[in-house]
């Protein structure tokens, strides 16, 4: 047991100052000057710095000389050095609202560009003054190197702030088992009065460092990463009741201290997704569209990166290594975090909402140059060239689109290098033509097809049934009702015979339902009746769009089904009439200080629910690198003390309490999500009033997402949820080739290049470095088993290595095999690095 610690005259507080911001965020032009005049006038001041790294390409133009006065201080990176950089990230990203993926660039790039500016630069320790953390962050930071972390964020809790827990030091715990010496938000360190941004350890004021003394924190420390712009210099010495001697110091000397005093970590702490009590105006339209065009476009540089390395492999074409670095710099910048929490702001002459746009556009015309698809002008002789970017072999459905320049025989079917018809769907449009097929694809490789003259019918993926005025859809594995009077809600849905939706809900499967306050009630499609048409019905899938009212309001829902998968993918539209009023009240009056916020609750939200009959239902739910089992009661909030994680990344998953029936719902954006004992499964639409700052968050236009229900067996693992989101993000690429069907082409094509040989692992990238391939597998699978890769290529070497190149081992090859047996941590990724011969 460790005993209080009184405080003396003799003990010494610390505190971390410094700097947070940059170009993009807010940095004078002469601001390198005035930090470096500042270090210059108060020799016992030290400073950590979260500066974006492009940052100093503009500094060194508009202010050389602080610039290069700056960088002959950062040349001292000994012990004694008084500046210490704790945030290299490119885009200042909050990290949980995008991929695994996503985060690795990040640091990657930023952590390059910095050492292009600063070569002797040292990284020890990450810090941020927002709430720039998620789960997985200890496994990624160690693998570039960092030896200790900052939970803290004390000055800057608009967007929420991590739990308090713990002392002076704790080992921050991965979901992988990895560690790091992390100082936390100590368990003492509460919110303070009167604001709805800071904790108590924003000054070192006397009672902060007595409760902190008094807890057994022999070495309590407070912490401000000042906004850059201000113009304070040191941020202690200007206050009343603070704590005396205080030193300042970097995080880097901090440890330290701590450590030669002989503190080290006791405790660990498995840190929960949950455990980061995080909160945006989630619902509001334009966080939707941000969201949304991020998504799309991490998605898009991911896979084009794979497809440029499997180029490269087959010597189709060398890696266009620069090109990345030019597409992946502006959807850096548009993951950054005032992206999200200020996004009417403007920044340069545009808002941060239409600067994201404007970078996700970028990323992907040069994701275009990168990718030159050739136009798939039809040509009946032509052979269908099918790629597959998973690891796995898999049967899915292929789409390719035909402009209509030129007639098109659709009285045609698509067969295969055997010349046996696989399934095969025409959709005639008036701009184009979508033929969509069944494909056999090995992983990682590709098929070739090719269109046959054919009049025989197919059977249709669904039967249409009326029901007195109700519309039943009929599929081998599942069935499911539109109560056509009541909105288009789904009555009733059957998977595989068992009754999801319980027999007396008051509302409905997929209702729309929210808060109204300029009418004080709430409103739901349900009060109208809807229109439903069959758009379209084929062999492979079909479209049933419903259409209804949600008060003046038209909602348009496409419920597209398909061969094979469980469930439904749904298109939802919303057609506002003038400025809907949505949200818990009318928060006008909305005062900083204020700390219940109508936007925090997402009860009175236009909520799109899912009702089921599960008993004792419990929730998962995905993050970068992770997987959370929920431990809430509930996800509504209403105060900013008082904040719960409700974050959708890509999907959460409810199951009942014996797992055996589970039901996923994906998001095309990070979002919120909704649920409690007494309400069921909900998606966030909507919401429109006062936000953050008293900013008036409107609609502007249609209100557009889409979503995907995923009814499964089991739990979140065993009903395949991550493999059906691995899916989804690597969508079957169809384009016309002149390939022959001769013997060795078809071997040539259809042989696999990367094929794992036990389930739930992810193929996270596969990228091409000096011509050596890095393939990063992450072992999504809830289990430690081994994991087998087949490689289907002539190799050198494969060694393991770090996400900063160092080596770790070397990895044995069964040359007779052409394979690598690979042991990954749960919840684990690896990076390896293949040299080809």
């Amino acid at each position: 047991m460790m005993l209080p610690i009184m405080q003396t005259a003799a003990q010494t507080a610390y505190f971390i100052d410094g700097y947070h911001g940059g170009k993009w965020g807010h940095y004078p032009k002469d601001y390198t000057s005035f930090i470096v005049d500042q270090l210059d006038k108060y020799p016992n001041w030290s400073i950590n710095l979260e500066i974006e790294p492009e940052t100093w390409d503009w500094a060194r133009e508009v202010d050389a000389r602080g610039y290069q006065r700056f960088k002959d201080i950062i040349s001292n990176q000994s012990e004694n050095s008084r500046v210490e950089f704790v945030n290299p990230t490119f885009g200042q990203p909050y990290l949980y609202n995008i991929s695994g993926e996503s985060i690795i660039r990040q640091f990657e790039y930023g952590i390059a560009l910095l050492k292009q500016h600063f070569p002797k630069v040292k990284l020890d320790t990450y810090s941020s003054e927002e709430p720039c953390f998620t789960s997985a962050l200890p496994g990624i930071l160690r693998s570039f190197g960092f030896q200790y972390a900052s939970l803290k964020t004390p000055n800057t809790c608009w967007g929420g702030y991590v739990r308090a827990y713990g002392g002076e030091l704790l080992d921050w715990i991965g979901p992988d088992e990895s560690a790091i010496l992390t100082v936390p938000r100590y368990g003492i360190e509460t919110l303070k009065e009167n604001s709805t941004w800071e904790t108590i350890g924003y000054f070192n004021k006397n009672d902060f460092i007595h409760a902190a003394l008094k807890d057994g924190i022999r070495h309590p420390l407070g912490m401000c990463l000042q906004d850059a712009g201000w113009e304070n210099g040191p941020w202690l010495g200007k206050h009343l009741g603070e704590y005396k001697p205080t030193e300042y110091t970097t995080w880097a000397n901090y440890f330290n201290t701590v450590r030669a005093a002989g503190s080290n970590a006791t405790e660990k702490w498995r840190f929960s997704q949950e455990d980061l009590q995080v909160s945006l105006v989630w619902g509001a339209q334009v966080l939707q569209r941000i969201a949304q065009q991020v998504r799309q476009t991490e998605k898009r540089m991911v896979y084009t990166e794979k497809s440029a390395a499997f180029d490269h492999l087959k010597g189709i074409a060398s890696y266009p290594t620069a090109d990345f670095k030019r597409a992946w710099r502006p959807l850096m910048l548009a993951q950054h975090h005032d992206c999200w929490i200020v996004p009417y702001n403007r920044v340069d002459s545009l808002s941060w909402a239409e600067k994201v746009m404007q970078w996700t556009e970028e990323t992907h015309a040069i994701a275009d140059s990168i990718a030159s698809l050739p136009k798939n002008n039809y040509d009946p002789k032509s052979t269908l060239v099918v790629r597959n970017l998973q690891a796995y072999d898999r049967t899915d459905i292929a789409q390719i689109t035909f402009p209509n320049t030129q007639i098109i025989d659709t009285n045609q079917v698509v067969v295969d290098r055997k010349g046996k018809p696989v399934l095969t769907q025409w959709e005639v449009g008036q701009q184009a033509t979508k033929l969509f097929f069944e494909a056999r694809v090995a992983a990682l490789s590709e098929a070739v097809f090719r269109l046959k003259p054919s009049r025989k019918s197919q059977r249709k993926v669904a039967r249409i049934e009326n029901i007195g005025s109700n519309i039943r859809v009929v599929m081998p594995h599942q069935t499911f009702v539109i109560d056509v009077q009541r909105g288009g809600v789904l009555s009733s849905f059957k998977s595989d015979g068992d009754e999801l939706i319980p027999e007396n809900t008051d509302g409905g499967w997929n209702e729309l339902k929210g808060f109204f306050y300029d009418q004080g009630k709430f409103r739901a499609n349900t009060e109208n009746s809807a229109q439903v048409e069959v758009i379209e019905l084929g062999s492979l899938q079909g479209k049933i769009r419903i259409t209804g009212k949600l008060d003046d309001h038209t909602i348009t829902q496409d419920i597209l089904i398909s061969k094979d998968l469980p469930g439904y993918r749904a298109k939802l539209k919303i057609d506002w009439v003038g400025q809907p009023s949505i949200g818990k009240y009318d928060n006008t009056d909305m005062k900083l200080a204020d700390r219940e916020k109508a936007f925090y609750n997402d009860k009175y939200k236009l909520q799109l629910l899912f009702p089921t009959n599960f008993k004792c239902q419990r929730i998962a739910k995905d993050a970068p690198f992770d997987v959370t089992e929920s431990r809430l009661d509930n996800t509504f909030f209403d105060s900013w003390d008082s904040i719960k994680n409700n974050v959708i990344l890509n999907w959460v998953d409810l199951t009942d309490s014996d797992s055996k029936k589970g039901l996923a719902l994906f998001t095309d954006h990070t979002t919120s999500y909704a649920h409690g004992s007494d309400h069921p499964l909900g998606l966030t639409v909507q919401y429109v009033g006062k936000g953050l700052w008293g900013m008036d968050y409107k609609v502007d236009g249609s209100t557009t997402m889409e979503y995907q229900v995923f009814p499964h067996d089991g739990n979140w693992f065993d009903g395949k949820v991550w493999a059906e989101n691995d899916r989804r993000e690597n969508p079957l690429q169809v384009t016309l080739g002149n390939a022959s069907l001769d013997k060795h082409s078809k071997t040539a094509m259809l042989a696999s290049l990367i094929q794992f040989e036990q389930p739930g692992y992810v193929l996270s990238a596969l990228r091409i470095d000096n011509d050596d391939l890095i393939m990063r597998v992450y072992n999504s699978s809830g289990t430690d088993s081994p994991l087998t890769a087949r490689l289907g290529f002539d190799m050198e070497s494969v060694v393991l290595e770090e996400l900063d190149h160092r080596f770790i081992k070397p990895v044995s090859i069964d040359f007779k095999r052409s394979s690598v047996s690979l042991h990954i941590p749960k919840f684990g990724f690896q990076n390896i690095r293949i040299t080809l011969k």
